[in-house]
């Protein structure tokens, strides 16, 4: 069964960076395209970022492109977004999970907070 953890949250002012972080354990990790996903209150679960399952490619969604960085290590078993030049609109639960018709169960999240 697979077990997702996301850490790394917390509240942070308009333009601060912060680093999330996702372990993976229980799965061919390496085997997988991984994404960050986001919800904001009210609103429909987003992917954010994806990256290939050898990290040589990722892509971006509009609204965080060139401020969002998704990176991983296979040998860690963990998938990385780092998070730069913030804004109040990036406030939600962040989750990971592979991309994927058949997603994994989500993991718990971790929330991320901009405001000031």
């Amino acid at each position: 069964q697979v077990q997702l953890v996301e850490s790394g949250g917390g509240l942070v002012l308009p333009g601060g960076s912060l680093r999330l972080s996702c372990a993976v354990s229980g799965s061919t990790f390496s085997a997988n395209f991984m994404g960050w996903y986001r919800q904001a209150p009210g609103k429909e679960r987003e992917l954010v970022a994806s990256i290939t399952s050898s990290g040589a490619s990722s892509n971006y969604a509009d609204s965080v492109k060139g401020r969002f960085t998704i990176s991983r290590d296979n040998a860690k078993r963990t998938v990385y977004l780092q998070m730069n030049s913030l804004k109040p609109e990036d406030t939600a639960i962040y989750y990971c999970n592979r991309v994927a018709t058949t997603k994994w169960d989500w993991g718990q999240g971790t929330q991320v907070t901009v405001s000031s």
